[in-house]
């Protein structure tokens, strides 16, 4: 039958292929801004390849004039050296004021070369912050994707940029606890060590060289910077001092102190043998400690285990007594 009187059918509103409301605005600037996000990443990581980006002849034959030895960095417009130089300060900056804000009241210049590790404050700033800001990218991704209360939005959004922070300043306390606990742990026998080289004669520059070259362990690695000091014209005293304040360690304040009197004490090699020893005590006094606390925590689930059906026990017919007294 033809549909004579019937109301012609309207077209629909905003043309054919188009989102309805406008709904293509929010895509448009998703893509705004991710194409942004990659022009300036692949400008960053192109910027360190030699065919991408050659660099001026000054900085080529940089390395080889005389005292021009090693890779001089890069300070284009758009490369890494250029965009740390930028962003570092800031990144100190509010990286300190958040480690103070959190509780962490120690330098992390100090805790990096504690540890020895390759960074410098500065880049493991800049990395920190980086690592914050992608956990707060996440985060608001996440509060777009599942759309949660108010309360809930601003949690996961700034929980995780707090998370991503907190996390590399973890593990580099972390690292320095386990650090001075080695040192505490091997200073002992690295101190007999010490000890019998200077009884057999040798000095105590070439009995601290002797053990940092056959070593392997914190102290060692330590030691090699002591020696390194020594080189650089600094004192034996000084260097050592600097060692025991960096290290944090109280054995190895008090192996220092033993150490300073090289020059004044005749039979340094059995002051260091006793200092050993009070070392070896003070390492068996925690161990037993330990072992005496760990035994003790045995005894709580034990403990729990007993005491729950007793007060089960003891409620039940108290509970039924409790009752026929309030009727």
């Amino acid at each position: 039958m033809l549909g004579v009187g019937e109301p012609t059918a309207e077209a629909p509103r905003g043309g054919a292929g188009v989102l309805p409301g406008g709904a293509g605005e929010p895509m448009t600037v998703w893509l705004l801004l991710s194409g942004l996000l990659l022009w300036s990443g692949l400008t960053l990581l192109l910027s360190e390849l030699r065919w991408f980006a050659r660099r001026p002849l000054a900085e080529r034959i940089g390395p080889y004039v005389p005292g021009g030895m090693g890779l001089r960095a890069r300070t284009g417009l758009l490369s890494v050296e250029s965009f740390r130089e930028a962003v570092g300060p800031l990144a100190r900056s509010l990286g300190s004021q958040f480690s103070r804000l959190f509780g962490v009241s120690e330098d992390l210049d100090r805790r990096l070369r504690r540890v020895h590790a390759d960074l410098d404050v500065t880049e493991f700033r800049v990395r920190q912050i980086g690592w914050a800001l992608a956990g707060l990218g996440i985060g608001a991704l996440a509060t777009v994707a599942t759309r949660p209360p108010p309360a809930i939005a601003v949690l996961l959004t700034l929980g995780g940029m707090l998370l991503a922070f907190l996390l590399l300043e973890q593990q580099v306390t972390a690292a320095s606890d386990r650090w001075k606990r080695s040192v505490h742990l091997e200073l002992p026998i690295v101190a007999e060590q010490i000890g019998m080289l200077l009884a057999a004669g040798y000095s105590l520059v070439g009995a601290i060289d002797r053990v940092a070259r056959r070593g392997r362990g914190a102290v060692a690695t330590d030691l090699k910077v002591v020696l390194a000091r020594l080189r650089q014209g600094v004192d034996e005293t000084t260097a050592l001092l600097e060692w025991a304040e960096l290290a944090d360690v109280d054995a190895v304040d008090r192996f220092v102190a033993v150490l300073a009197l090289n020059r004044e004490a005749s039979d340094l090699g059995r002051l260091i043998a006793g200092e050993a020893r009070g070392m070896r005590r003070d390492v068996q006094r925690e161990l037993i400690e330990t072992l005496e606390r760990r035994g003790q925590q045995v005894w709580i689930p034990v403990t729990v285990a007993t005491l729950a059906p007793g007060v089960v026990f003891i409620g039940v017919p108290f509970y039924s007594a409790l009752s026929g007294f309030l009727e």
